[in-house]
């Protein structure tokens, strides 16, 4: 989209198109930062099972449910911790 968008009129202020450019440039700026937070969570995932923090809540270091886990395996926290949270 940027790529495409580089030859375009630069003015989103006057260009009748801009609102809907600089809306469409936001929700990639949103979804390029939840990939980037989502792979943050995965790596973190991942050192936790190599070292030997998988599957323990970081709150209260109870084991986190293999449920929980198997639909979201970068839980952190325990459902009882997790819905806790302010």
């Amino acid at each position: 989209m940027v790529a495409a968008s580089r030859d375009s009129n630069a003015d989103d202020e006057h260009d009748p198109e801009g609102a809907t450019i600089a809306f469409e440039r936001a929700q990639l700026r949103a979804i390029l930062s939840q990939s980037v937070a989502d792979l943050a969570e995965h790596d973190a995932a991942l050192e936790r099972l190599a070292g030997a923090g998988y599957g323990a809540c970081e709150r209260c270091g109870q084991p986190i449910a293999p449920a929980r886990l198997e639909a979201r395996p970068t839980a952190r926290l325990c459902i009882d911790c997790a819905s806790a949270r302010p």
